[in-house]
């Protein structure tokens, strides 16, 4: 399966309990089919003290399945799909759906 998102690519949520939130990708799991975004899907850890780390109830984004995911158009700021067309050169290149704008 061909993975169309990168890390930084700004995002928007179209499903689940943050639906509607923006963010960016994080870190991407290719073999889950999964990524973490920033400001998305926090959870409560509790995390023991340690040496240099102090216990307590933290927050941390969990990860979120891709297909709950969609990308932001650069050009309207809202959510599309990513397309592939080639350059003069014949470098393959990502396009957004609804405006046709490099990403």
């Amino acid at each position: 399966m061909i993975m169309k998102f990168k890390v930084k690519d700004k995002v928007i949520l179209i499903a689940g309990k943050d639906k509607g939130k923006e963010g960016e990708i994080v870190k991407i799991f290719r073999n889950e089919n999964t990524a973490i975004v920033s400001g998305v899907n926090l959870q409560k850890q509790h995390v023991k003290a340690s040496n240099n780390i102090k216990g307590g109830i933290i927050e941390a984004p969990a990860k979120i399945n891709i297909s709950n995911l969609a990308i932001l158009d650069p050009k309207t700021n809202k959510p599309s799909k990513i397309g592939f067309e080639f350059d003069k050169k014949g470098k393959k290149i990502r396009i957004s759906k609804k405006s046709g704008t490099k990403i």
